[in-house]
Parts: structure tokens; sequence; C-alpha cells
């Protein structure tokens, strides 16, 4: 079944589909119009048609591209897509929206910045048969259908995170990854490079960190971590698909393969032994020594030297280990440290419990739906010291649970498992009411202790990851909107093709 609207996900602010109107054809005559200010777009788009359909597809560039759709150049036919950059658009689209219209006069996608064209972009694919994702020459007639949509997303931060700590995935693993949250217009990819089992990222000032601290991984594997130059791929491969990517360096908990790797980060003097389990919460950095904090300004100085994006992430999670008075001025100096050091500190929302923090230090809020023990107050407390909030509600946004009891991998801890239901019908605001304006965003975390292989991350990350992109982008559902589960339903069963096409074997179905 091929849903009317083309099967865009996540569902577009507006759409209209004029009846019997004919289709935009892409042929072997097809060109791609832009200026050379939106070159990465149009270069990126050309790719991509190119694979599957064979088709030369040239990208033209030259001012004065046409303002509609095969007009405005006297070479532009109705086979032709425009990439066009238009700073009217924003008052309706804002920084990120865009407009697409399809006919039978060609494919035009305007908007105020090069993201907003991406993400156009990202729709126009969605429009055309799923074969198009296809890494081989398809022999089949690519038309999309006749639309005008006009769009927007609903949050800045639309984030998924990669825990690459319990078990390692390497910087090819990562790039493939970024390729397919592109699609779903997801805009952050959130790295958790250090944990007990694994420390990810090479410091030049302390090598023994990922030499000896990344050699281990959850159930004893090789494990490994990033280079310099590897990171700088991972980065850059990101910045082309308009990701920010948001590193994290958990401290002052979760820190066994630090403490492994530097023996003078024990007050014994002794390394830690590795550790290869999955339990949480029974290791601590030292917090008054000036030892700790001057490895803490180390690595906190060349993280952030080697990522462009304004966040970076202290952790400050399950600290079971450090004592209380102790954990609340540590958040409090650590978030100062990375504002020392020109990023916006974010933190999972335990550090809340400081009550001060860095002004504007973001809070990522991972308790449930209906908030556990003190957490809401947590989480508001970055509110109340000017920072903003990440919602990861556990129950619906964690991609590690289990879908049902039949699934072979996940966890089940939060609430048990989560359907792809589950994970769609939720709406942010209701969680903390109270904070309902600071929310900069939504994020759907993938932890790894029983994610083993690229696979893996396919089984538990898809479908789920597409419901919770939706809550991201798309207006909140209401009376007026479009935005309900039996709409996404149909939707995601019309994508199930896009899926094989693009070689993702999703865990989840519709039913599920």
């Amino acid at each position: 079944m091929r849903h009317p609207t083309g099967s865009i996900l996540p569902l577009p602010t507006e759409q209209h589909v004029p009846a019997g109107a004919p289709p935009f054809i892409l042929t072997s005559a097809s060109r791609i119009y832009a200026t050379d200010a939106v070159a990465s777009v149009s270069t990126y788009l050309a790719t991509i048609l190119r694979k599957s359909t064979g088709f030369s597809v040239p990208v033209v560039t030259a001012e004065g591209v046409g303002s509609a759709a095969g007009t405005g150049n006297n070479d532009q036919s109705g086979h032709d897509i425009t990439l066009l950059l238009d700073s009217d658009d924003k008052a309706e689209v804002g920084d990120e929206g865009y407009v697409l219209e399809t006919s039978a006069n060609g494919a035009l996608i305007t908007a105020p910045t090069a993201a907003g064209l991406f993400y156009g972009v990202q729709s126009l694919r969605q429009l055309f048969p799923a074969e198009l994702e296809e890494h081989s020459v398809q022999s089949r007639a690519w038309e999309a259908i006749a639309t005008s949509i006009v769009d927007r997303p609903r949050f800045r931060y639309r984030g998924a995170m990669l825990d690459v700590a319990r078990h390692f995935f390497d910087a090819t693993e990562v790039c493939a990854f970024l390729d397919d949250l592109a699609l779903f217009k997801i805009n952050v990819l959130h790295l958790h490079l250090t944990d007990d089992q694994g420390w990810r990222l090479a410091i030049e000032s302390r090598p023994e960190l990922a030499e000896v601290g990344g050699a281990n991984e959850v159930d004893g594997g090789p494990g490994g971590f990033y280079s310099r130059d590897d990171f700088a791929r991972i980065v850059e491969h990101a910045a082309a698909r308009f990701i920010t990517i948001v590193p994290e360096i958990d401290v002052p908990g979760h820190t066994n393969a630090a403490l492994s790797a530097l023996p003078e980060l024990n007050p014994s003097g002794k390394a830690a032994a590795p550790y290869t389990g999955t339990e949480v919460g029974f290791s601590s950095l030292d917090t008054s020594s000036e030892t700790t904090w001057a490895f803490l300004d180390d690595v906190i100085r060349e993280v952030a030297e080697q990522t462009p994006g304004p966040w970076l992430h202290f952790g400050g999670d399950e600290s079971h280990a450090t004592d209380p008075a102790d954990y609340r001025e540590f958040v409090a100096r650590a978030s100062r440290l990375v504002a020392s050091h020109g990023k916006i500190p974010v933190a999972w929302h335990e550090a809340g419990i400081s009550t001060d923090l860095a002004p504007g230090t973001v809070g990522q809020y991972w308790s449930f739906l209906i908030p556990e023990n003190d957490s809401a107050e947590r989480a508001l407390s970055f509110v109340r010291q000017g920072g903003s909030l990440i919602l990861s509600p556990a129950d619906v946004a964690y991609l590690d649970m289990t879908y049902d009891e039949s699934s072979p991998i996940g966890l089940s801890w939060a609430a048990g498992s989560t359907s792809v239901q589950e994970a769609y019908e939720w709406e942010p605001t209701n969680i903390l009411p109270d904070a309902a304006s600071a929310i900069l965003g939504i994020e759907a975390p993938l932890w790894t202790e029983t994610v083993r292989s690229r696979a893996d991350i396919d089984y538990l990350v898809f479908p789920r990851l597409l419901a919770v992109a939706e809550i991201a982008w798309s207006v909140a559902p209401s009376e007026s909107t479009r935005r309900a589960w039996s709409d996404f339903a149909a939707r995601l069963e019309a994508f199930g093709p896009r899926f094989d096409a693009l070689g993702i074997r999703p865990g989840g179905t519709v039913s599920t």
C-alpha cells in the first residue's frame, strides 16, 4: 500500500496533494539547479539520485536560479530540480524549515538556509519510489507525486544517542548511522564516549586513556577507540548532513575505564582492574583531588577543540559511589569547566541537585513519563538556573528497550518493553508542564549492553526512532492537526520497502 501523502516521515507541517495532478518525473535529462552557496546540498542530492537511477543528474550552479520550478532560467525544464535560498521564507518556516513543490513543471525546494534545503531534500527523497535508496541502478519510472509542502521543525534539538563505550562501533559504522539519521531530519548525534567498560576518544595529553582504557568492552570484546583523525571524520560527515556531534565524557561515575588507564586518578595510586560487566554505580573519581581536575581540564579542552558544535555533555548520572555533598560540588565545578572551554554544558538530570551550575547548563531528563523520586525537581532546577531541557524519558524514548517479550536483544528495566506505538504516543510538554517552554528538544538514546553489531543497532533503533523523530519535528497532535498514531502507522507500513532498499532490518513492526 502506498500512502497518499508519499509516506513522508516525519509528518510535514502542511501538505496539499492536488487531486489528479500529474507527477514530477525524473529523467535522464534532469538536472539540479542551485547556487554555489548550497553546493554541498545539491551535490548530496545528485549523489543519491545517481546511484539508483543511473542518470548523470548534472548540477548546474548559477546565480539567478529561477524562483519557481521550471521558470526563471531558459535552460530549465519540467524534469529539473531547483534548490533556492530565499530569505522571505524565514517568517513562515524559521531557520530550518522549507517549502517543497513538485509537479509536471519540475521540483522546487526553497528555504532560508542550506539546512532547510537539506531537510527539504529528505522529503523529496521520500516522494520517489523506495528503490531510489538502492545502491545499484534500477530500471523503473522515477515519479514523485504532485504536492505542495510547507514544513518546519517543532524543536531545535532532535537527537539520537549512540553508546560506543559498552560496545565499540568504528568511524565507518558511525558514519553509516549518520546517513540513516539524516533521512528523518535528526540534527544531533550524542556520542557516549566514555564509561566503565571503555574510553573511546584519543586524548593527546593522556594517551593511556584510549590505549589502555579503550582496550575492552562488555563481554570482553576487543574494544577500540577513535583517533583524532577518526573523530574528525565523524564530525565532518555529520556536518555535511547538518548533524551536530555532542560528545559525552561521563563523570564522576561511570569512570572505571579512566581509573584503569591512569593509576594517579586512584587514591591508592594503583590502577583499577578493567571492567567488562554491565552493572553501574560502583566507580567514582576522587572529586576533591586536584589531579582529577587537571585530568578533566586536559580532557575537556581537547574534546572541545575537536568538536565544533555548541554542546559538551559531562554526564553526571548514576554516581552512587560519590558522596552526595561531594557530587553536588563536583557537577557545579564541572559545568563551569566545560563553559570555560567555550561549550554549553549538558548533564543528565541528576546534576540538577546543584544550585550552582554554570548559567545555561542544559539538563537531560531520563526518568519516566511520570517522574520518579526527585527527578522532576532536579530537572526543573536546570530551568531555574537559566538552562533548558532535553527530554529522553526512558520508558518511551530509550531505544535499547525490548519491543516485547520475544525480542532477542534489549533491556526491560524501564517499566518493561516499549512498543512502537508507545514510542509514538507521548507528548513532551506533559512530562514537566512547568518547564514546557524550556524544552530544547528530544533525544532517543541507544545504550549498547546487548548491542554488538550494526544489525543489532538497526533492530533496536528502527522503527522506534522514526516515532521519536516525528515527535521532535512535527507539530503537537490536536483536533486541528493530522499527527495521530493511525496515520503514522499507515505511513510507517508504507515505508517498509524503503527500509529494505536502505538495507535496514528493523526489529519492530507497526503492531509492536
